[in-house]
């Protein structure tokens, strides 16, 4: 390590002789990687967070290829009576199917359909129960009817009520498609109507969503909307605007967070240097090694995602505390009396080297998590890794010519930033140590207590904004629907599996009752029942039946039940072709065939994890016909996995993020004890933020989960600042802890402020990441500079007390020996 420094401050000693040539390279790099930046795009679709080895990101692409686009654009219409509603729906319908890239629209349920051939969907013993029951109360009937007839017993007529039999029919898609009395996608409650605009290509690909969309708002701005009463609106929600608001939403997030760090950390460091031209000398280097990791980052992904688009103010806060760390050891050196330049060697040298290694462990940090599956995970932790190193790179590039100029202009820095007057805080420590461990310590146990009820957030509602217009709408059109627009859809090979694997789901749902998470099955070929031509003779019996049923006997419900039944019992055998167009166009492939697939419904909410994982496991649970996995594609089946996955690797890579981190330092620094001294304070640190959030009711989810290896690898150089520089021959503590104090809180002050700019965001997973990462710096501030510093102060008194107390025993034992013998002198 002591190479290492010695070649840092001769490396920059080098820089700081000929700055023109170093500002000149780091500039023309800088230029490059903004040009190369200029082409990054984020990407925040769900999708691409997991490997293209995964089950469910496959069978979803297989998905999109043979079926098309998963979700819908719904077109919804509000505010006016229920007659205007539906000749909007009429109105528009024709018109949405004409737009380019639209392979058909659905305005109805086509419930009156499946209504009167809901007989056929029972099977035929079921029918003959039907039969039976009515034979039963016909017999009672004409027994009543006959005045010679004596009841010995007194017994009820026999029940009409088919509830029973309808049990067995309500998790069939027929009975879902003909739930509703309305045909229409209407509320006329709230005076809502919904049509429904099936794409040809999928929502993942944000350019086409924004086609799409785009051409639907158009074509609803061209009509004249007024016809349909002076308050009606139109909205437009969905699959495709959900992606597109969240997208919207990110980048505007990123851009105010940026901002907000930047301007944070500006007047922070006005504040801590007193001058511009020092914080000009901070932020310089910062500005060039983002430009270098930015057009790295293009060369490697070409886009970034929803955590690495903030890496720009995470960075600059992280990158900012190097600087605050280098140039206030080289303005103090100068009001010491160094030159320019031998203080620039030395700052680097020292200073520098710790920058160095809290660099290379906080790289090795993210590295660690960019061993990740996930993809948010590992390309934040590759991007974040790089661009640690690169930030310390720039500095040793940038900042010594920087300072090489300022001192050939014979810049002094004013005496507000160079002030060495020592801390109150150092003398406090100094006097009161003991009492300030005892309270820390009460402290950390206390909130040590409080680890074990930390909790885990299942709520996928912190990977989307559930609180944007277009979600809130979404979920209402879900309920006018009567089951979600999202869902499960099982691949299949041909109709013979098909059939078998919507009867088969089917069978588990029915077995599993209430607990099942399955609403309905529906598939082309569970839409037209078999041995239809065995259940139409049935039928004529049961008509023939009704026929002698006296109505006036009957009360009202079961007079219109068995109305109703009259009906359905004169309906015909169907085929698939005879299903409704609307009905069979949602089970056909893009090239117009059937697309052989079943279609499952979810019974449970989307955004709760556990009951996504519960969906997962139910549908997966089925074996196909010919055996395997079930080819399973829906958001759902991504998000199970996310959940899976997360689960599975945050205790790997929190554990890999420890070993690595403490290796790293044993090597770097000289020694175990050394290491671990450095690594105690983020340990401590961190386990007392655990204990503090369900004090606070804060729980852990899928995107902050992150923050506790970041603080690892990002916290633990305030220790190596503080320990190397008390260790140094013939340092104070008070000199030490007033000058290191001023920058480890500045350093972890701007970091905070990195991550904290997420408290903007409206995005609530990614405002978790600030307010936890916030609280994490906040923690490891008040241990670094309040208990840590205290618990050293009492170890170096005990430690300074047995030496006394050893070495008056060693004169105490000498003395009790007696004299020794004196020696004669040689001849």
């Amino acid at each position: 390590m002591r190479h290492v420094e010695q070649g840092l401050g001769a490396l920059a000693a080098c820089g700081h002789r000929h700055p023109l040539l170093a500002l000149g390279l780091a500039l023309a790099l800088a230029a490059v990687g903004g040009v190369l930046s200029l082409n990054l795009r984020l990407n925040a679709n769900l999708v691409d967070l997991l490997p293209r080895s995964f089950a469910s990101v496959q069978a979803l692409g297989e998905l999109e290829t043979r079926f098309g686009a998963l979700g819908w654009v719904a077109v919804v219409g509000e505010g006016t009576d229920a007659a205007s509603l539906r000749r909007f729906a009429d109105d528009m319908t024709p018109k949405l199917e004409k737009l380019p890239g639209v392979r058909f629209v659905e305005k109805e349920r086509t419930g009156a359909f499946f209504r009167d051939k809901a007989l056929y969907f029972l099977s035929e013993e079921d029918l003959r129960e039907v039969y039976r029951r009515l034979d039963a109360r016909l017999t009672w009937e004409k027994q009543q009817a006959n005045p010679l007839y004596v009841s010995l017993v007194d017994e009820p007529p026999p029940s009409l009520d088919f509830s029973d039999l309808e049990a067995r029919y309500l998790g069939a898609g027929g009975h879902k498609l003909s739930a509703s009395t309305d045909d229409y996608y209407l509320d006329a409650a709230a005076g809502r109507v919904v049509v429904l605009v099936k794409p040809e290509m999928t929502s993942a690909d944000l350019s086409y969503s924004r086609k799409i969309v785009d051409q639907v708002n158009a074509l609803l701005d061209a009509q004249d909307l007024s016809k349909y009463g002076p308050g009606f609106q139109v909205h437009i929600t969905g699959t495709f605007q959900k992606k597109l608001d969240q997208q919207k939403q990110i980048v505007r997030d990123i851009a105010v967070s940026s901002v907000v760090a930047t301007v944070l950390m500006l007047l922070y460091l006005v504040f801590h240097f007193r001058g511009a031209m020092a914080v000009g000398l901070v932020l310089t280097p910062v500005g060039v090694g983002l430009a270098w990791t930015y057009g790295l980052v293009a060369v490697l992904y070409g886009q970034v995602n929803l955590l690495t688009g903030f890496l720009g103010a995470i960075l600059g806060g992280l990158g900012v505390e190097h600087g605050i760390h280098l140039v206030g050891r080289y303005l103090h050196l100068r009001s010491e009396g160094e030159s320019s330049e031998q203080a620039t060697r030395e700052s680097f040298t020292h200073t520098g080297g710790a920058a160095l290694v809290s660099a290379l462990v906080a790289a090795l940090t993210f590295f660690v998590l960019g061993t990740s599956r996930l993809r948010a995970f590992r390309e934040f932790g590759v991007i974040a890794g790089i661009g640690m190193v690169v930030l310390i790179a720039a500095y040793v590039m940038v900042l010594p010519a920087l300072l090489g100029l300022t001192a050939r202009w014979g810049w002094k820095a004013r005496r507000a930033a160079v002030t060495s007057r020592e801390s109150p805080a150092g003398r406090m420590l100094v006097r009161h140590s003991a009492i300030v461990t005892a309270i820390s310590v009460v402290l950390v146990v206390g909130l040590l207590t409080q680890v074990r009820r930390v909790r885990f957030d299942y709520d996928f509602g912190t990977l989307e904004d559930q609180d944007l217009p277009s979600f809130v709408l979404d979920q209402q059109v879900n309920q006018i629907i009567g089951y979600s627009q999202t869902p499960v859809v099982v691949l299949t090979r041909d109709t013979q599996e098909e059939h078998a694997m919507a009867s088969a789901l089917a069978q588990r749902q029915r077995e599993r009752g209430d607990s099942s998470t399955i609403d309905f099955v529906a598939s082309l070929s569970s839409l037209v029942p078999q041995d239809q031509v065995r259940k139409q003779a049935v039928l004529r019996d049961i008509s023939q039946l009704l026929d002698k049923v006296p109505l006036e006997r009957l009360n009202p419900r079961q007079r219109e039940q068995l109305t109703e039944l009259r009906k359905q019992t004169h309906a015909r055998p169907f085929t698939m072709e005879d299903l409704p167009t609307s009905v069979r166009q949602q089970f056909m492939g893009r090239q117009g065939t059937p697309g052989s697939f079943v279609l499952v419904y979810p019974a449970v909410n989307q955004s709760d994890g556990q009951a996504v994982r519960a969906l997962a496991r139910e549908v997966r649970g089925v074996t196909p016909p010919g055996g395997g996995q079930v080819s399973a594609a829906g958001e759902a089946m991504v998000m199970a996995d996310i959940l899976d996955l997360v689960t599975h690797e945050a205790p790997l890579i929190l554990g890999g993020t420890t070993l690595v981190v403490l290796l790293a330092m044993w090597m770097t620094l000289g020694g175990l004890r050394m290491a671990v001294l450095c690594l105690a304070p983020t340990v401590v640190s961190l386990l007392s933020l655990i204990g503090l959030m369900p004090l606070i009711g804060m729980e852990f989810n899928y995107l902050n989960i992150l923050i506790i290896p970041v603080l690892i690898g990002t916290t633990v150089d305030a220790g190596v600042h503080l320990l190397t520089r008390l260790v140094s021959p013939g340092s104070d503590f008070v000199a030490v802890y007033s000058e290191t104090g001023r920058a480890i809180a500045g350093g972890l002050l701007t970091s905070a402020m990195g991550f904290g700019a997420l408290f903007l965001a409206r995005h609530p997973g990614l405002n978790s990441v600030g307010v936890l990462a916030t609280l994490g710096f906040a923690t490891n501030l008040l241990v670094m500079l309040v208990a840590f510093p205290a618990l050293l102060l009492v170890l170096t008194d005990r430690r300074r007390k047995r030496q006394r107390e050893r070495m008056d025993s060693e004169v105490k034992e000498r003395t009790a020996a007696g004299p020794s013998e004196p020696e004669l002198p040689s001849l």
